[in-house]
């Protein structure tokens, strides 16, 4: 599965995209993340968007492009991605057309979230994150958890929730023109190419993530499917081969064989040797008789 969210600031990308990694097992890609990840590693790209970034300037696309051309070659991306916050104008959009035609990893779908203004100014106020693993939360509308859900997977602490400086009413007004004259126009691009869908993002989060696996094609849901049948099929290659009848000797063949291993005496020889033998009983009275005789 490979997918885009699209949406204004506080429409809840970051929320669904955690839910789909849960889901569907595959890695959420943030350029914002990818950039801090490369100046902390002091990558060469790294280390080009590090002096951009000192200097005031924006980030170069090409170097933005090449972070994602390297995170989508790792081994957990081969399945898919959900990529956020990229690509935020039409020329960015053609550039990633680009890159993943010669990848052959295509996008599969294109979801745009659909919040009203004032919504937006609610969940931008109440949006916090944390300060170690970058997880996002929202006061209003996805706030932490309690329990061991609330520790931090890079610190082991509790998570340690931070607000962005932007994050505020002042400022939102601002970043919805600015969504709105840049990365609105992404939506036409998209549709044009028949891979858009939108869905209302207002209302519980449970309702929204399953508007949101509903709107996927079906390529994207088979993996979840195939992952739900492969344990069957492992169970069932664990049984034994059935073992193959045992034949049976035939009754006559059986009665030969036993007959050839027990040699027994012929009847008329055993006869032979009780009439050759000693009769003790004659003998005895042969004994007597002449006895007698001698006697007299």
């Amino acid at each position: 599965m490979r997918i885009i969210l699209l949406g204004a600031p506080g429409s809840g990308k970051g929320t669904q995209a955690q839910r789909l990694v849960e889901r569907y097992g595959i890695p959420q890609v943030s350029t914002g993340d990818l950039l801090r990840a490369a100046v902390a590693r002091g990558s060469e790209l790294g280390l080009k968007a590090k002096a951009a970034m000192d200097a005031g300037g924006l980030v170069d696309d090409s170097l933005v492009l090449g972070l994602i051309r390297e995170r989508l070659a790792a081994a957990d991306a081969r399945a898919g991605f959900i990529l956020d916050g990229f690509p935020r104008n039409l020329a960015q959009a053609r550039s990633l057309d680009a890159l993943l035609q010669d990848l052959g990893q295509p996008l599969d779908a294109v979801v745009q979230l659909e919040v009203d203004s004032a919504e937006l100014v609610r969940r931008i106020s109440g949006r916090r994150s944390c300060g170690d693993c970058g997880r996002v939360f929202n006061l209003f509308t996805a706030p932490p958890p309690g329990g061991a859900a609330a520790i931090c997977p890079s610190t082991g602490a509790p998570h340690r929730l931070i607000q962005r400086p932007d994050d505020n009413e002042a400022t939102v007004a601002e970043r919805l023109r600015v969504y709105q004259e840049k990365t609105a126009p992404l939506i036409d691009f998209y549709r044009s190419r028949g891979i858009l869908r939108s869905i209302d993002a207002l209302g519980e989060l449970d309702e929204v993530t399953r508007r949101l696996v509903q709107a996927l094609p079906p390529v994207a849901q088979a993996p979840a499917a195939a992952a739900r049948k492969a344990p069957k099929a492992k169970r069932a290659s664990r049984r034994p081969p059935a073992r193959p009848a045992r034949r049976r000797r035939p009754a006559a063949r059986a009665a030969r064989r036993g007959t050839a291993r027990r040699k027994k005496t012929p009847a008329r020889a055993v006869r032979k040797q009780r009439v050759s033998g000693p009769r003790p009983g004659k003998s005895r009275a042969r004994r007597r008789t002449r006895r007698r005789a001698a006697s007299r």
